[in-house]
């Protein structure tokens, strides 16, 4: 297990500079430069564009030197803990992601923890009462929210909310509090405010693992040291959790690697519907105006994470499913 965990760390190393190699070389893409789209919306809008100061950042920023001397003056400043300077919005990336990182964590874990709660007995109660009217219930609400996606549940939400109450119910808090220190009173908000994104992104993952977790555990329950562990007289209750139920788990556990990303990414269309102070928004933006520093950093964080999720959820695997083996026997 250790030199497995060891070797997998080294391999991470290689992995994440193919990463940034090529997040880099896709950013760089697009003709031209965020200065250039800059001068020419200042431009459009008939103000004038600073090109002294346009010229410096340039220089300092390394724009005019060849694209390996760039990533390289990048990647260098990533790991000293410098992730750039985000052009858009005239700060450092680190101050521009600020607090909404941590809102995209809290809406992020709130959506997993609620998916996770609802998706787990549904999926139980689908698989051992199959052909119930229950089933046939919980499987048509199921394939409804795998058929309408997130944003335009959103849209449709934001539309009755208003017809209906009255009520706007974009933002994650109330318009008083935006770019407002951390109080109290913002948290409340912010609090009132947080269930209407949980349940509006988590209705698809809710219906997709529940049915993921239905068609796993009905798979274990046919299997025949089920039928042996029923003729033994076990209770259905503990024929349920003994093993089927703990196998049926296993994509759960390998979801880790996927789920750690998506915490952070947060959903991003639906965040742009709801107008959410999220960071999905925020590098959506980045992306379309070319701001290098900002997405590139981003995309980085999102890949690290990716990679640790992966390795955390083969050893949890590992743990789990005795039969997943991390490495194979030597002959």
């Amino acid at each position: 297990m250790l030199r497995y965990i060891l070797a997998r760390i080294a391999m991470m190393v290689p992995t994440l500079f193919v990463i940034s190699v090529l997040v880099f070389t896709i950013i760089q893409l697009p003709p031209g430069d965020y200065f250039e789209s800059y001068v020419q919306e200042l431009q459009m809008l008939g103000e004038p564009a600073d090109l002294q100061e346009i010229a410096l950042l340039k220089e300092h920023y390394h724009f005019d030197d060849p694209m390996p001397l760039q990533y390289l003056h990048w990647v260098t400043g990533m790991l000293h803990g410098d992730f750039g300077y985000s052009f858009e919005y005239r700060m450092p990336v680190r101050e521009v992601v600020g607090d909404r990182l941590w809102l995209t964590i809290m809406v992020s874990t709130v959506t997993i923890v609620f998916t996770w709660l609802l998706a787990f007995p549904i999926g139980v109660y689908s698989a051992t009462h199959q052909y119930s009217w229950g089933d046939y219930g919980l499987t048509l609400l199921g394939l409804i929210g795998l058929a309408i996606p997130n944003f335009m549940l959103a849209i449709i939400l934001m539309y009755f909310a208003n017809v209906w109450f009255g009520l706007s119910i974009g933002h994650l808090m109330d318009v008083k509090y935006l770019n407002q220190p951390m109080s109290w009173d913002k948290l409340h908000s912010i609090l009132a405010h947080l269930w209407i994104p949980v349940v509006i992104i988590g209705t698809a993952g809710t219906a997709g693992m529940a049915r993921r977790l239905r068609a796993n555990l009905l798979d274990e329950l046919g299997k025949q040291y089920v039928t042996t562990a029923r003729a033994k007289g076990l209770s259905p209750g503990r024929v349920v959790a003994k093993y089927p139920l703990r196998l049926a788990l296993n994509f759960f556990v390998a979801d880790i690697g996927s789920v750690l990303p998506q915490i952070i990414s947060g959903a991003e269309i639906t965040a742009i519907i709801l107008s959410l102070e999220t960071t999905g928004p925020m590098l959506i933006r980045a992306l379309q105006c070319q701001d290098m520093y900002l997405a590139g950093s981003f995309l980085m964080f999102l890949a690290f994470l990716t990679v640790i999720g992966v390795l955390v959820s083969d050893i949890a695997l590992s743990l789990l499913d005795p039969r997943v083996r991390l490495q194979g026997r030597r002959g």
